[in-house]
Parts: C-alpha cells; structure tokens; sequence
C-alpha cells in the first residue's frame, strides 16, 4: 500500500466515525418520545436520611439555603423553627422527624424547600438537592410495603427507581403541621 492510499484509508475511517458519532450525538440528544396524551408531573428531587424522595414542582415556590433559624418553644419536635426569607417569616418542618426516619444532623448542605397552596405554606427540611425532573404519572406504583416509619398517607407513590413521591397537597392541608398553641405565662 503507497502513502497515498494510507492517507486516504485514514481520511476514509476518519470521516466515517465523525459521521458515526454525530449520528450518535443526535441520538442522544432527542427528548424521550412520549406516548400520545401521557401525563408527565415535574418532581424536585432531594435527600432524606439518604433516600430519595420528590415533591411537585408546581407546589414549590423556592429553594432556600438553610443558614440561620430560630427555634420556637413549645412546638412538637417536628418543628425545626422559624426562617426570615428576605423579610417573611417561614416555618420549618423536620420532616423526618415527623416520619420518624434516622436524623444525621444539620449541615451546610441543609435547604429548604418552601411549598405553598393558597391557604398555607411553609418550609420542608432537605438534606440536599439532586434536582429537577419530569415522571410519567403512570409508572408510579400506589403502593409501598417497603417503608417502614413513613407516614404512607403523606406519600403519592414511588418510582421504578425507588424515588419516594410527597403528596404535597395533603401535607399542606394536614391538621397535624398546623401548631395552634398558646403558652400561658
């Protein structure tokens, strides 16, 4: 084989995986084709005592590092306390002491997520946040034999990857959240 004929097998096979790769590239980068009419939620997705879980989206209104709170007395213990997000007082909930799941302490990682509905909001603790996603409301299965000490009637489901879904519209309607106390001095 002449030079020549090398320098052209070489162009040859050059250009053919640039054409393989861009096929791939392209692949790679269309949306996921959906079936007609399947309804997909968008889910944050955090920590919780090294579980996933996800709430709708459309029910968060922020993400909000945690970096200061005030206790309050007198409140359950699930109640972490309050938090000034840019001069409105939030409450926060340690929602894994409400479901009783293992605590693993505050860290800088800490956010909360701030949920709200037209007639209540407040903040939900987070280990930290994996991010945004979209889920076929289909592919989640009702039931969730293998929780154990979560409050099954807070959650909406869980994914085939073992992501659990918050039912964010019963948590902001539960009676048990809303601490209506008064402290007699």
């Amino acid at each position: 084989m002449s030079e020549q004929e090398g320098a052209s097998t070489k162009t040859q096979n050059s250009e053919r995986q640039r054409e393989v790769l861009k096929t791939r590239a392209a692949a790679l980068a269309r949306e996921p084709v959906e079936e007609a009419g399947e309804e997909r939620i968008e889910l944050l997705e955090f920590l919780l005592a090294g579980e996933r879980y996800g709430i709708e989206s459309s029910y968060v209104r922020e993400v909000y590092p945690l970096r200061q709170f005030t206790p309050l007395p007198c409140t359950p213990p699930f109640v972490l306390g309050i938090v000034n997000v840019r001069g409105q007082i939030v409450s926060v909930i340690d929602i894994k002491k409400f479901f009783d799941l293992p605590e693993q302490g505050l860290t800088e990682l800490n956010k909360v997520l701030i949920i709200r509905s037209d007639s209540m909001e407040f903040g939900i603790l987070a280990d930290s946040i994996l991010g945004a996603r979209l889920v076929s409301v289909r592919s989640i299965q009702a039931s969730l034999p293998t929780l154990t000490g979560i409050r099954q009637e807070y959650l909406r489901g869980v994914t085939s990857d073992r992501m659990v879904i918050l039912d964010a519209r019963r948590l902001l309607t539960e009676r048990a959240l809303v601490v209506n106390a008064e402290v007699e001095g």
